[in-house]
């Protein structure tokens, strides 16, 4: 019966090909799946891209009213130059070598406290977010060092480290160690209760457990701290450098602004700014590269 039913169908008719849309639409189905993990990717691509498009008008209408407002003399000049001419002062301190110089130094010590607050945090991070009773012993430690102002405690490091390049990098430490640590922690919290059961069933060492469970799934908060973190680090060594040094582009910044070298002032806020954007948009990239595998796995479930 249910032979004929399949050929001659409920109302008795022939259909010679009954049951063969079924297989063609099954053996589509891979392709399916392989096109729409490919359009996610494009999708995640674009949204990114897109964004950034659609902000460059009003960062536009910015510049254009920075150019304008001092030339039409509603900004005192000697104090907000048009943005032409601190163009042209940041062309002269590239060109003689002294922004470049400046730039290095600075990128120098925020990378390296930086790096130190990424090998200190991560894996704090990932012990303290998997083990609770760790958690519950090393928390308050941690709360109460994340809640003192990095820059008051700038002097103890002068006092304990010098005026040198040991009292800068220990702040940039400073400053990004518990971002890092507090996303870290968060990331591996959110992993999948159900993946982590799995995994324990079938005998998964903890290694492996950080490994490849509990550490690809935590990136995207990792990332997400990282960027907090850089832009802090950034912050916190433009400080040091202008309370006490006489180097990078937080020296530069407050000694212009004392030598009324307002030009020169905006030039090295300019390229402070230009070095966290660019820094962001490639932690961005790397999130985007580093979490590929979700918008496939969203696309397998379909």
């Amino acid at each position: 019966m249910a032979y004929l039913t399949e050929k001659f169908g409920p109302t008795g008719g022939f259909h010679p090909f009954a049951g063969a849309g079924d297989a063609v639409a099954a053996a589509r189905v891979p392709a399916i799946k392989a096109r729409s993990a490919t359009s996610a990717v494009k999708r995640r691509r674009g949204a990114g891209f897109g964004t950034f498009i659609y902000g460059l008008p009003l960062l536009g209408l910015f510049f254009l009213s920075w150019e304008i407002a001092p030339r039409l003399g509603w900004l005192n000049r000697i104090f907000f130059p048009p943005l032409s001419e601190v163009l042209v002062a940041w062309w002269d301190l590239l060109t003689s070598g002294v922004l470049v110089e400046h730039i290095g130094i600075s990128l120098q010590r925020a990378a390296i406290g930086f790096a130190l607050g990424v090998i200190v945090a991560i894996p704090l991070g990932l012990l303290m977010g998997r083990y609770s009773l760790f958690e519950k012993v090393s928390d308050l430690l941690v709360q109460t060092l994340r809640n003192t102002s990095q820059f008051a405690l700038l002097p103890v490091f002068i006092l304990l480290l010098g005026i040198g390049e040991e009292s800068k990098v220990a702040i940039t430490f400073y400053s990004s160690v518990f971002f890092l640590l507090v996303n870290t922690i968060s990331g591996v919290k959110s992993v999948d209760p159900l993946l982590i059961k799995a995994a324990r069933s079938m005998g998964t060492s903890d290694y492996d457990m950080f490994r490849k469970i509990i550490l690809p799934a935590s990136v995207p908060s990792i990332v997400a701290g990282a960027r907090l973190g850089v832009k802090s680090s950034l912050f916190a060594v433009i400080g040091a450098e202008m309370l006490a040094a006489k180097s990078g582009l937080g020296f530069l910044i407050q000694n212009s602004q004392l030598m009324m070298e307002t030009a020169d002032m905006y030039a090295g806020i300019l390229t402070l700014t230009v070095i966290g954007l660019v820094v962001n948009y490639l932690l961005v990239w790397f999130e985007r590269w580093a979490t590929a595998w979700k918008g496939q796995s969203e696309a397998s479930l379909i």
